[in-house]
């Protein structure tokens, strides 16, 4: 039966896709040490093929195409046609002759055989049937062939988005129904014995989840992280579902909850949580 990732896709050629390109800089710096973290699991090795699952603007292949070198090849796989047009100027800049880009549903589109790696950060839990999805990642691995990823954890274990998230849904007076913990989003693989049934389900072996916590730093002030909060993650759906008029409103609640949070000289940081989630391709 074909994935209908429909929904996603379009998000990320509209509203939501034009946004992460415009906040680029600020989103890679946000989610860095969590896609280091994945990237020291994945361990890249010179000579080697990879495929970058949900690629983005293209950080972390550039990273990848570096690690792997000219011996190596990475090809960068996402649905986002704006954020894909970044990647490839970041690549002609970057001068890396062993990446490229294909805009496609990688969880349909045919892959190239015999890779030796399969990554992602962040980019794996928008599929809608997830175990079929990464099963036809899979295929694409030789035999032994590794993948590694990270992924958040569950909402309540991720301060920098529910306490932004909380204090707008007060100022507006929302009170959500109550979500799929299972939905295609940003959560969809927070639970870990889901996670690993997935993957097993997938035909990985060998699966490892560890969990990995950092911070967040989400602006110099409460206000530029409150700004970043209304652009990004959970509150931005808030922010369209209820209206771009409201915008001020959740704006000052969101500054006045983040208050708290801000350091001696102003700086707002939260903790977030991720696994970091590895397989293989058995024989």
């Amino acid at each position: 039966m074909p994935i209908d990732n429909s929904e996603q896709i379009a998000e990320w050629n509209g509203a939501l896709g034009q946004r992460w390109v415009a906040m680029q800089r600020e989103i890679d710096r946000i989610v860095v040490p969590f896609g280091g973290a994945a990237l020291k699991v994945a361990a890249p090795q010179p000579g080697e093929r990879v495929i970058d699952v949900g690629c983005g603007c293209g950080d972390t292949s550039i990273e990848i195409a570096r690690l792997v070198g000219k011996s190596g090849a990475v090809l960068g796989v996402d649905v986002s046609a704006p954020m894909l047009g970044v990647a490839r100027s970041r690549t002609t800049q970057a001068d890396c002759a062993n990446l490229t880009f294909y805009e496609g549903d990688a969880s349909e589109t045919e892959l190239p055989a015999n890779t030796d790696l399969l990554f992602s950060r962040f980019g794996v839990m928008f599929f809608g049937q997830p175990t079929q999805a990464l099963n036809h990642l899979r295929v694409s691995l030789r035999e032994g062939g590794r993948c590694a990823f990270v992924c958040w954890r569950s909402p309540r274990d991720n301060p920098w988005a529910m306490v932004p998230l909380s204090a707008a849904r007060a100022a507006m007076n929302v009170t959500p129904p109550p979500a799929d913990p299972n939905a295609p989003g940003p959560f969809a693989f927070a639970d870990e014995e889901r996670l690993r049934t997935i993957l097993s389900g997938a035909g990985f072996g060998d699966v490892e989840v560890q969990r990995f916590d950092a911070a967040i730093s989400l602006g110099a002030t409460p206000r530029t992280a409150a700004e970043a909060s209304v652009q990004i993650g959970p509150v931005s759906r808030l922010v369209r579902e209820t209206g771009a008029e409201h915008l001020p409103v959740i704006l000052e609640a969101v500054e006045r909850a983040l208050g708290p949070y801000a350091s001696s000289d102003g700086h707002v940081s939260l903790s977030g949580s991720t696994w970091i989630v590895s397989g293989t391709s058995p024989a």
